[in-house]
């Protein structure tokens, strides 16, 4: 059940695009609010806003979360790869 609902939350066009605007975010405030930090806590906003707004389906709450969580931090990794690939072929 838990594997069922990180592959549907991996999938999701929102969670996605709501990843790739923390990193591009992250990347703009970089100077000023650091790297780890402002990573951590949107990753963690994001794990619990959309369950709690959204609504968690036929699981709970909490097991929206942490499979949320868990989904965030593939989500987050793929998009950081790729955006360094970016960055270095841009120079």
């Amino acid at each position: 059940m838990v594997t069922e609902l990180i592959q549907s939350q991996l999938m999701d066009p929102f969670r996605i695009g709501l990843i790739m605007a923390l990193v591009y975010t992250m990347f703009r405030t970089q100077v000023v609010t650091g790297t780890v930090i402002p990573l951590a806590l949107g990753v963690v906003f994001v794990a619990v806003i959309l369950p709690t707004t959204h609504g968690a389906g036929a699981s709970s709450v909490t097991d929206a979360v942490l499979a949320g969580l868990v989904s965030n931090l593939i989500i987050l990794g793929i998009v950081l790869a790729l955006a360094m690939i970016i960055r270095r072929l841009r120079g």
